[in-house]
């Protein structure tokens, strides 16, 4: 495959070409996903929880976010490499800056942090370092007790606007990539129509710009609680190599996520 870059992925959003992305955690992964299509992989927080049997993700830390991009990056050398930043370690501008060097230097080409306008200044500072950033807007799992639990996100008027101000506002800051977690369709397509930067759904309906799922649901493996948005490709095509074409094919195509893994 050819090494994607943030350019690869804008001119994707440009072309209509949907963009395909999966959580990934160590070399051998990272290596199927870049032999089978996929674009982008995301180390996500979510260790916290597949890997490490927690709740939530917020006792996930940055030496483990890096260690696993480490591995990540071991696996492929020309994968897209998100890594998230974790719970508190992006509340100041000069706290966003320290923790996005070690994942850049773990082998990271992009940072991904949870929120909406208030990231501005901390956004603003790590793209003019020479920081790729992603947003991610919705259901953000940093925040579960804020929303009181894993809970769908935008659903009333009020909110949705201030959703799409936000996108907008990252945006702004110089954000070049937006994920769009656990919220309506019609909300996901009209923030992906409210920006220029790329939007990856997971849970909004197949109107963004691509998609992205936790591995382990991908291959029906996640212990106890199986997201609606989720779908088990293992199952339906026998073996990994085939479960991850299948999902970038149903991603390109539109069949995936269909109406059963979206919320209204």
């Amino acid at each position: 495959m050819a090494k994607i870059s943030v350019s690869t992925l804008a001119k994707k959003k440009q072309a209509g070409e949907k963009i395909t992305s999966l959580t990934a955690y160590d070399a051998s992964f990272a290596k199927l996903f870049a032999d089978n299509g996929v674009d982008a992989v995301l180390v996500g927080d979510s260790l916290g929880m597949v890997l490490q049997g927690s709740d939530d993700t917020l006792a996930v830390s940055i030496e483990d976010i890096a260690y696993h991009t480490r591995c990540v990056r071991a696996g492929s050398r020309d994968l897209f490499v998100i890594a998230d930043m974790p719970f508190m370690t992006y509340n100041t501008v000069a706290a966003s800056c320290e923790n996005a060097a070690k994942l850049m230097r773990a082998g990271a080409n992009m940072v991904k942090v949870e929120g909406g306008e208030w990231l501005h200044d901390s956004i603003r500072a790590l793209t003019q370092q020479g920081v790729p950033v992603c947003g991610h807007l919705g259901l953000t799992p940093q925040s579960v007790h804020v929303f009181g639990g894993f809970k769908i996100q935008g659903r009333d008027q009020a909110q949705a606007q201030k959703m799409i101000a936000d996108a907008q506002a990252l945006e702004q800051a110089g954000a070049q990539l937006l994920v769009l977690e656990c919220i309506p369709s019609a909300l996901a397509k009209a923030i992906t129509d409210a920006v220029s930067i790329p939007t990856i759904g997971i849970g909004a309906g197949n109107q963004t710009d691509g998609q992205i799922l936790v591995m382990h649901d991908l291959v029906g493996i996640s212990a106890g609680y199986i997201p609606k948005f989720s779908k088990n490709f293992l199952a339906e095509t026998g073996n990994m190599p085939a479960a991850v074409q299948k999902f970038c094919e149903d991603v390109k195509s539109g069949a995936f996520p269909g109406p059963d893994h979206e919320f209204n």
